[in-house]
C-alpha cells in the first residue's frame, strides 16, 4: 500500500472514530461523572496552589523595592561602612542608613518587660513606600526630640505587652522614650530572617544615647541605595564587590528583596503542590475505575461494532476519544476554577504577606496543571480502554454469565508506562527539592503496589474460603464471599481505592499529631526557660551570680560570633556544587564560638577532637549533614569572614547535632586560640522553675539593659 493510501486510511480512521465517539456521547457523560469530579478536583487543586503562589511571588517582585528599602541594599555586621565605603555608596545614588539591633523594652517603673527589634532610621528613610502610623503623621516630627526626649514609633505588641498609651514613657536601653504613634504598616518588615520581637522605630540620633552600641553586640548596618534611573543593579553589585572585596558586605537587589520569603512560599507551594498531586492521584484511581465501569457496561455495544466489521483500533480509538474529550472538558473547568482560586483566597491570607498578590493568569502553573491532568487520565484509563480489543464478538452472547478475562495488549502497557513516568517527571522537574520528590514518587509507587497486592489477596482468599465446609453451610456469607472474587468484581480496584485515600488521611493526622506532641511534650521537657544573648564578656561574672542566686536555676553560656562561610577548600561558595539543603548556611552570617571540649550531647562521626591544650592552626569542628552537603571531610578547609577578617581553618571533625534538643549549638565550633582576641558577647540558656522565670527576667534587665 502507497504512503498516502495509508494516511487516508488514518484519515478515515480518525474521522470514524470521532463519529462513533460523538454518538455514544449524545446519551450524555452518566457513566463519567466520577471521571469528570475526580479529574475536576486533582487538576483544580495543582492549578489554584501553583496561580497562589505564583501571584504572591508577582507581588514581592513588583513591590521589591519598597520591601528591600531601596534599588539596592548593603548591610554589614558589627560595625558602620568606613568612611570611604560611604564615599562610594553616596556616590552611587541617594543612600538611607538603617541600624538594626535586639534589644528589651521595658516600663518606666521596670515592671514589664518585651524583647523587641530596634530599629533606627535617618531624615531619607524610607527611600521607597511609606510608613503607615497610627496616628497619621510624619516619622520626622514623630521620633523628635522634645524637652530632651525623643520619640518612638512602635509596634501594636510592645504597647500591649508594655501597657502603653500614646504620650507614655519607656525604656531602651539607658535611654527614655515616648511613644508617639503605632507602626500600622511598614514597608521593609523584615523578612530576610527570624525576628526576635515586635518592632521599635527611632531616629538614629537617638541610638547612642541607649547604650547598646558595644563591642562583640550584634548590630546591623545596612545601607539602601536609590540608584540613578537605568542603572544595573546587577552590574553595581560586582562593581561594588570589585571594589571593596574585604567589606564583607551582604548585598541583596530589588528583585531578590526577600529570599527568604520566597523560599518559604516556594516550600510551601511545593508541599500543597504534592497535596494536589495526591488528591490527583487519589482521583486518577477514580478516573480508571469509572473508565473500567464504562467499558465493561459497552461490552455488547463493542461487540456488536465487532460483528458489523469494526476494526480493534476503530473501537479504541472511538472510545479513547471519548475519554480525551471529557478530559478536556474536565480540565477546561478545572482551570478556569484554579486561575479564579487566587481571588478567593486573598482576603484570607492578605495579612499573611507584606505585599498584596498580584491577581492575574499565569500560563506556566495552569500548563503544568493541565499537563498533569491529561497524563494522569492516560496513565489511568489506557489499561481499561485497552481491554476493548480484547472483547471478541462471540461476547455479546455470552458476557453477562461468563465474562471474558481481558489483559491489555504489550503496547498499551508500554503507553500507561510512559504516561506514569511522564507524570513523574512533570513533578521532579517542577519541584524545587527534587530529593524529595523522588522519594515521594517511589512512596506512591509503593503505595499503589501494596494496596493492588492486597486487593489481589483478598480476591485470592475469598475464592479459597467459599470452598470450605464451614462457608458452604451459610448461604449469605458463601454469596457475599462469591461477590469479592466472581468474575469483573471491582474489589481490587476499591481495595486501591480505599487503601490510597485512607492512608492519606492517616498520613495527615499522624504528621499533625507527632509534630504536636513533639511540640507540646518532648521538647517543652527538655527546652531551656529562657536564651540570654547579648551578655557583654566584663557582664559575665554578675549575669552567673544572678542566676545562681535563683532558686533551682542552671545555666549552659558560651562565647558567641557571627561569620560568614566564604569558600570551601579555596573556592568561592558562589561557585561551589553544594546541596540545595545546605545552601542556607551559605545565605548570610552564621553564629560561631570556640570551644576547649565537645559540646555537651555532641556526637563525633569523623575525626577526633583536638587535645587539652591546644594552640596551632586554625581548627574546627563541623555539622556532619552540612559538611555532606557541601562536599567537605575531615581535613578540608572552610574560610570564615569575621568583622572583615577571613580564617581558614581545617576541619578537624564531624559532628552528628541533635537540633531538637534546644540547647546550645553550633555549626561550627573553632579550636582554642584563634577566635578569643575578636570582639565577641556571651548566649546562655537558662534552666529554671516556671515561679522563677519573670523575677530572674526582671532582675537581669534591670541590672544589665543591653541583654
Amino acid at each position: 500500500m502507497a504512503i498516502g493510501d495509508q494516511g487516508a486510511d488514518q484519515l478515515t480512521l480518525f474521522r470514524s472514530a470521532v463519529r462513533l465517539a460523538c454518538r455514544e456521547l449524545r446519551g450524555g457523560v452518566r457513566g463519567f461523572r466520577i471521571f469528570l469530579a475526580c479529574l475536576v478536583l486533582g487538576v483544580t487543586a495543582i492549578a489554584g496552589i501553583g496561580s497562589l503562589g505564583a501571584s504572591v511571588t508577582a507581588g514581592l517582585r513588583a513591590d521589591g523595592a519598597a520591601l528591600l528599602g531601596g534599588d539596592v541594599a548593603v548591610r554589614v555586621l558589627y560595625h558602620p561602612a568606613t568612611a570611604e565605603e560611604r564615599r562610594f555608596l553616596e556616590q552611587s545614588g541617594a543612600v538611607s542608613e538603617v541600624v538594626t539591633m535586639r534589644a528589651m523594652a521595658r516600663s518606666s517603673d521596670n515592671a514589664k518587660q518585651s524583647l523587641a527589634e530596634l530599629k533606627a532610621v535617618d531624615a531619607t528613610y524610607p527611600l521607597y513606600g511609606a510608613l503607615s502610623l497610627d496616628p497619621a503623621r510624619p516619622l520626622a516630627e514623630t521620633l523628635a526630640e522634645r524637652g530632651g526626649v525623643f520619640g518612638a514609633a512602635v509596634d501594636p505588641a510592645v504597647a500591649s505587652r508594655l501597657g502603653l498609651a500614646r504620650g507614655d514613657r519607656f525604656r531602651v536601653g539607658d535611654a527614655v522614650f515616648e511613644l508617639r504613634a503605632l507602626i500600622a504598616h511598614e514597608p521593609d518588615a523584615s523578612l530576610t530572617g527570624l525576628a526576635f520581637g515586635p518592632r521599635i522605630t527611632i531616629a538614629a540620633a537617638a541610638l547612642p544615647q541607649t547604650g547598646l552600641i558595644r563591642p562583640g553586640a550584634l548590630v546591623g548596618y545596612e545601607y539602601r541605595l536609590k540608584l540613578p534611573a537605568g542603572t544595573d543593579a546587577a552590574a553595581w553589585t560586582e562593581a561594588a564587590r570589585a571594589a571593596f572585596p574585604d567589606a564583607g558586605w551582604q548585598i541583596r537587589t530589588a528583585d531578590r528583596a526577600a529570599p527568604s520569603l520566597q523560599r518559604l512560599i516556594d516550600r510551601i507551594a511545593f508541599f500543597l503542590d504534592l497535596a494536589g498531586i495526591t488528591a490527583l492521584l487519589v482521583g486518577g484511581i477514580g478516573i480508571g475505575n469509572a473508565v473500567a465501569g464504562y467499558v465493561q457496561s459497552k461490552t455488547g455495544t463493542i461487540a456488536t461494532l465487532k460483528c458489523l466489521g469494526a476494526p480493534n483500533r476503530l473501537v479504541f480509538a472511538a472510545y479513547l476519544a471519548q475519554v480525551l474529550a471529557l478530559a478536556l472538558v474536565g480540565i477546561v473547568v478545572a482551570l478556569v476554577l484554579g486561575a479564579l482560586l487566587p481571588a478567593a483566597a486573598v482576603p484570607l491570607i492578605a495579612r499573611l504577606f507584606p505585599v498584596a498578590p498580584r491577581l492575574g493568569i499565569y500560563p506556566l502553573p495552569l500548563a503544568e496543571a493541565a499537563l498533569a491532568g491529561l497524563l494522569a487520565t492516560l496513565a489511568f484509563s489506557l489499561w481499561p480502554l485497552a481491554a476493548i480489543g480484547r472483547v471478541a464478538p462471540g461476547a455479546l452472547f455470552r458476557d453477562t454469565v461468563a465474562p471474558t478475562r481481558r489483559r491489555p495488549p504489550l503496547a498499551a502497557i508500554a503507553a500507561t508506562a510512559m504516561a506514569a513516568a511522564g507524570l513523574a517527571a512533570l513533578i521532579v522537574l517542577a519541584a524545587p527539592d527534587r530529593i524529595v520528590a523522588l522519594w515521594y514518587i517511589a512512596g506512591a509507587i509503593a503505595a499503589f503496589a501494596v494496596f493492588r497486592g492486597a486487593g489481589a489477596l483478598i480476591v485470592r482468599a475469598a475464592r479459597r474460603l467459599g470452598r470450605s465446609r464451614w462457608i458452604a453451610a451459610r448461604p449469605l456469607i458463601r454469596l457475599a464471599l462469591a461477590n469479592l472474587h466472581r468474575p469483573g468484581a471491582p474489589t481490587a480496584r476499591i481495595v486501591l481505592s480505599l487503601g490510597i485515600g485512607l492512608s492519606v488521611l492517616a498520613a495527615v493526622a499522624l504528621v499533625e499529631g507527632n509534630l504536636a506532641d513533639e511540640i507540646d511534650t518532648r521538647l517543652a521537657d527538655r527546652a531551656p526557660s529562657y536564651f540570654f544573648i547579648d551578655i557583654q564578656p566584663d557582664q559575665l561574672a554578675g549575669f552567673e551570680a544572678l542566676v545562681g542566686a535563683t532558686a533551682g536555676a542552671s545555666l549552659q553560656q558560651v562565647p558567641m560570633l557571627r561569620g560568614r562561610i566564604t569558600r570551601l577548600n579555596g573556592a568561592a561558595v558562589e561557585t561551589a556544587a553544594v546541596a540545595p539543603d545546605a545552601r542556607w548556611a551559605l545565605r548570610s552570617d552564621r553564629g560561631l564560638t570556640y570551644a576547649a571540649t565537645p559540646p555537651a550531647g555532641a556526637r563525633i562521626v569523623a575525626g577526633k577532637w583536638w587535645p587539652q591544650g591546644y594552640n596551632g592552626p586554625p581548627l574546627v569542628s563541623f555539622d556532619a549533614e552540612l559538611a555532606h552537603g557541601m562536599g567537605l571531610k575531615v581535613g578540608d578547609t572552610l574560610t570564615v569572614n569575621l568583622l572583615g577578617r577571613k580564617i581558614t581553618a581545617t576541619i578537624a571533625n564531624l559532628r552528628q547535632i541533635d537540633w531538637a534538643r534546644l540547647g546550645i549549638n553550633f555549626a561550627i565550633v573553632f579550636a582554642p586560640g584563634t577566635l578569643e582576641a575578636a570582639p565577641q558577647t556571651h548566649l546562655a540558656a537558662v534552666y529554671l522553675p516556671q515561679s522563677e522565670e519573670e523575677p530572674l527576667v526582671r532582675r537581669v534587665v534591670a541590672q544589665y539593659p543591653n541583654v
